[in-house]
């Protein structure tokens, strides 16, 4: 009996010996799975770390991409400005050709004058008449000063010969204050606008630069009638969320010679033609009073072509 007391102890402190094994085996079981989970979590800051530079990376790159689109958009603005710039310049070189004209013909008037003086000193005309004509060369001597004054300085600043011209056409509107028309009760409505606008376009053959309040008003102006060689520049307000307006933006830009940008304000109506024609509308106050300008004289259509333009450089890419 005492024997197999003996024999149970010792299997006892066996057995313990066995556990206080696996309990160190257990402690370092613990210990690897706290040094992975340490590594773990150094691997999970890595990871986030790297996520959040590649999405730093992804806002750069969409920067990078907002900003060559900026850029693009600058680079039409300045192309279209350079083409304002070449009309502009092709007016001014017409005027000087005239006014190299207009000195022509006075060179020629005076000597014709000096001609007739040498007549009248040969004829013994009295003084008083002979010194009325040389009066009257003077004159034209001045004039022929004055225009070469003017031709002297052609290579003014552009903006500044607008300003010129602008006060020329001023000054001339005071002169004559019986023919001004007076805009301020109108009544010209949007579809006589549009009618006059369509009928222009059909004489169309290069070029028509178009503003309307509107996409919807260009359903009246019959784009599909006009030369698929003409190379129209349209602005208007389009609102992409307005299923009409989607469907009118899709149709539009089907044709191949057609530009179109969002214009946001409705203000003006506007039909420049081959550089030659110009109307220009004015939204009034009331839904009928409009003021209109028509026109094909090359002086008027340089000066209002700015504020033409002016619809197409301020509205945007749709």
């Amino acid at each position: 009996m005492v024997k197999e007391i003996d024999v149970a102890n010792e299997r006892i402190k066996t057995l313990e010996n066995e556990l206080r094994v696996k309990e160190e085996q257990i402690k370092n079981l613990q210990k690897e799975i706290e040094d992975k989970n340490e590594k773990l979590d150094k691997v999970e800051e890595s990871i986030n770390k790297l996520a959040t530079d590649f999405h730093r990376q992804d806002n750069l790159i969409n920067s990078y991409k907002e900003s060559l689109n900026l850029k693009e958009d600058q680079i039409q603005t300045m192309k279209d400005s350079l083409e304002l710039k070449d009309q502009q310049l092709k007016t001014l070189e017409k005027t000087l050709r005239d006014k190299d004209e207009k000195i022509a013909n006075l060179v020629k008037s005076v000597e014709s004058k000096e001609e007739e003086l040498k007549k009248l000193r040969i004829s013994s005309i009295e003084k008083s008449e002979l010194k009325e004509k040389e009066e009257k060369v003077k004159e034209l001597q001045k004039e022929i000063e004055i225009l070469n004054n003017e031709l002297s300085k052609a290579d003014i600043d552009l903006e500044t010969l607008e300003m010129e011209i602008e006060k020329l056409k001023e000054a001339q509107l005071s002169s004559s204050n019986s023919k001004i028309i007076d805009f301020t009760n109108t009544e010209i409505n949007k579809s006589e606008i549009l009618n006059k606008m369509r009928e222009i376009l059909l004489n169309a053959m290069h070029n028509v630069m178009i503003v309307v309040p509107n996409i919807t008003d260009l359903q009246d102006l019959y784009l599909y009638e006009v030369k698929s060689s003409v190379s129209m520049k349209i602005s208007c307000f389009i609102n992409p969320g307005m299923n009409e307006h989607s469907e009118l933006l899709e149709e539009f830009e089907s044709l191949d010679n057609i530009s179109l940008r969002a214009y946001e304000r409705d203000d003006r109506y506007v039909l420049v033609r081959d550089g030659e024609e110009l109307l220009f509308g004015i939204v009034g106050k009331s839904e009928n009073n409009n003021m209109v300008i028509h026109t094909k004289d090359p002086k008027h259509i340089k000066l209002l072509n700015a504020l033409a333009l002016e619809g197409w450089l301020q509205s945007r890419k749709v």
